[in-house]
């Protein structure tokens, strides 16, 4: 694994010492970590089966992401532990959150990394739902690199527990995704269109069986 050295000495032990734990309890499958900018704005844009997504990434990725989280989270426990791991911008459901996309933008502007789900919401039927715009909307604004990760077998990590079971837990880390150039100008219809390009390259990047809406508009044989 390759630690985040642009993370507080407790952020990197923390991350240490789960890798370490989650070895003994998963196997624990990862490709792709070079493909990681370590300097300038990054985005990573991952699927998102379970709650465990985020904490699983955020231990093999070699740098300290900034996380969104629900508002619901704010003053409880599962939020005060995500504020001890990383920097968390809490977001209102339901509603367009400006004061949320503003810390965003500044996050990346600043040169730091922000993890996004690009479905917006957790999946319930196990495969990728449609994507929203908004990773690609602050990728059009700052410049930052998008790196798109798909990640699998978490989902089914804690009934394997329950069961003294090791599962099979895969993590790919894609090439960059880089906008073209004018992208800051980018309407809603092209904003739409580079959205789609993303969530096209997750689903190559999951099984068949976890590609969800993305199924039928992969070409045949990919």
């Amino acid at each position: 694994m390759l630690v985040a050295q642009d993370a507080p000495f407790i952020y990197r032990c923390l991350q240490r010492l789960i890798w370490s734990l989650l070895r003994v309890i998963a196997r624990m499958d990862v490709s792709g970590s070079g493909h990681v900018p370590l300097t300038g704005p990054v985005i990573v844009a991952c699927n998102h089966l379970h709650s465990l997504d985020i904490p699983i990434v955020g231990v093999v990725f070699p740098r300290r992401p900034a996380v969104f989280a629900a508002n619901k989270w704010h003053g409880k426990l599962g939020g005060w532990i995500m504020e001890k791991g990383t920097q968390v911008i809490y977001v209102a459901r339901g509603e367009a959150d400006r004061g949320a996309m503003s810390k965003a933008l500044a996050v990346l502007r600043r040169g730091g990394v922000l993890a996004v789900a690009p479905e917006g919401t957790r999946s319930r039927t196990g495969g990728l739902q449609q994507g929203k715009d908004g990773a690609v909307y602050l990728a059009s604004r700052t410049g930052a690199t998008i790196i798109p990760i798909a990640v699998w077998g978490q989902e089914a990590a804690l009934g394997a527990w329950r069961q003294f079971k090791r599962p099979e837990i895969h993590i790919r880390i894609g090439e960059p995704v880089r906008l073209p150039d004018g992208a800051e100008r980018a309407r809603m219809a092209e904003l739409h269109g580079y959205t789609e390009e993303l969530m096209l390259t997750l689903a190559r990047m999951l099984p068949p069986q976890y590609r969800g809406v993305y199924a039928d508009r992969l070409p045949e044989g990919r």
